[in-house]
């Protein structure tokens, strides 16, 4: 019996302590939803685009929908991309119960266990998430991918969409990989598939000119917890597909259209930054113990010629090697920047000028942008200040790791309750870390992650390793094993 485990582990109530550990607000104001309820939005300008085909993709579990995407092929060849952002400033204004509750979070959180929104779920999860077959207003951002990948012919407006399907990312990714038959939902609607069809080239065009320009690609590591009557019964990694990364690909060139637009304004910006890894001599040092020799200088498309030869000689271990190169980069950080002003722009993601537009229903500082935007279509002075925009990226830069925090807390837990039951069983596993406080393994199935407490002397990260589970801590992610053989 694991002396460690309680009598019967609360998942949704320790993810509650978790977060509000870390300062945390967890009960919506009463007057939140009410208040947007009877806001009147501004429709002045306002097109009507509700006759196209929006689409979106999404996790089939998801309601707090931020985005839907449309495309129209050009006589020259090139496809023009329309993506909708939810107009969550509508109905939230600058102010008010739901956006000082928001300013406070900044951002919503995912345990696994539970949702803790950044917005009342009456607005996040219905009235401001473009859900199909309901209007809604939405940010527009229009630009045209040419054959080679590169992005012009910007523009930005706001208009009425309804989205005619929201899909899923795997049943999309599988058929769009010729993995499974045509989705019922795509055959049910006349024209999705030709328009999925256009997309899909559009994600391939502007994937190629982002890798010849030295984006990086990683695999996820991270498992997230699957739960069912509020009991753990799996953990699942999110696996790359061909949706996903039509998805991602919108989603880089929206931002990146975005912080230009704004900047061809004049406005001040909230920019993500990724800076140029100071950890360069250690990723230098394991591409050369992998027979790979990279440049003495930081170098994204060297790094990512790299990651994809590794991806391609060994996919086992890649989600180990992404980890590895994720945190030698460090994390990204918010910056406020002046229009022309110089910066480092996104290491990882290869682009100079890259905002945070795309989810408002989850992220404040996307909801910030949303009315820099705005203010910047109608020609008036940026809503914010420059000390007021320099405040909420500090907040936001600190909030943001303490729900890093959380989400890391929450996974351990998740995987220890659902290891509880099984102590004494064997498992394959893989070192992940080999460090003087410990050494620490991942299981290849589950993929849950812990330290190995028993025999693990002389191992090294990449190692496959065989152990058997000693104990498990819920209350502090703790899962202990012991090495077998030799």
């Amino acid at each position: 019996m694991n002396r460690f485990l309680p009598p019967a582990f609360d998942l949704q109530a320790f993810a509650r302590q978790t977060v509000l550990a870390l300062g945390f607000a967890v009960d919506m104001p009463p007057e939140a939803a009410a208040e947007a309820a009877a806001t009147k939005p501004d429709l002045s300008g306002v097109r009507d685009l509700r006759s196209l085909h929006w689409s979106s993709i999404d996790n089939p579990e998801s309601r707090d929908l931020d985005q839907v995407e449309f495309a129209t092929l050009e006589t020259d060849g090139e496809i023009r991309l329309l993506v909708g952002i939810a107009d969550v400033d509508a109905l939230v204004p600058r102010g008010s119960h739901a956006d000082s509750y928001a300013a406070s979070n900044t951002t919503s959180l995912y345990t696994g266990a539970t949702v803790f929104p950044m917005l009342p779920a009456e607005l996040s999860n219905a009235l401001t998430s473009l859900l199909e077959n309901a209007d809604r207003l939405a940010i527009i951002v229009e630009f045209t991918v040419a054959l080679d990948g590169a992005v012009h012919s910007l523009s930005v407006f706001r208009a009425w969409v309804r989205n005619a399907a929201k899909l899923d990312y795997d049943l999309i990714g599988d058929w769009l990989e010729e993995k499974s038959p045509r989705p019922l939902k795509v055959a049910a609607l006349e024209g999705l598939e030709s328009q999925l069809r256009l997309q899909d080239q559009a994600r391939a065009r502007l994937r190629a000119f982002r890798h010849a320009n030295g984006a990086l690609e990683f695999e996820s590591v991270e498992a997230r917890p699957v739960t069912s009557e509020g009991q753990v019964v799996d953990l699942k990694l999110t696996v790359r597909n061909q949706a996903r990364d039509l998805i991602e690909s919108f989603m880089v060139a929206t931002n990146s259209v975005m912080a230009s637009f704004l900047e061809s304004k004049g406005s001040l910006t909230i920019q993500r930054v990724v800076r140029t890894p100071k950890r360069w001599e250690r990723i230098v040092a394991i591409a050369n113990a992998l027979g790979t020799v990279l440049p003495f200088e930081p170098n994204s498309r060297a790094l990512a010629d790299f990651l994809t030869a590794r991806k391609a000689a060994d996919p086992a271990s890649f989600p180990d090697l992404s980890l590895a190169i994720v945190k030698l980069l460090g994390p990204g950080e918010y910056a406020v920047l002046r229009a022309g002003a110089e910066h480092e722009g996104h290491f990882g993601l290869a682009v100079h000028d890259y905002t945070h537009s795309t989810a408002p229903n989850r992220r404040f500082v996307d909801l910030v942008t949303q009315r820099l935007v705005k203010a910047a279509l109608l020609g008036e002075p940026a809503p914010y200040s420059e000390p007021e925009l320099l405040q909420i990226v500090e907040h936001c830069n600190e909030r943001g790791n303490a729900a890093r925090k959380a989400e890391r807390t929450m996974r351990k837990a998740a995987a220890a309750v659902l290891l509880a039951g099984r102590i004494g069983d064997c498992f394959d596993a893989i070192v992940t870390g080999a460090v003087p406080r410990g050494t620490f393994v991942r299981l290849l199935g589950p993929p849950a992650d812990g330290r190995v407490v028993k025999g693990e002397h002389g191992l090294d990260v990449g190692d496959k390793v065989r152990v058997r589970l000693l104990s498990t801590d819920p209350a502090h992610g703790f899962i202990d094993f012991e090495r077998l053989g030799s």
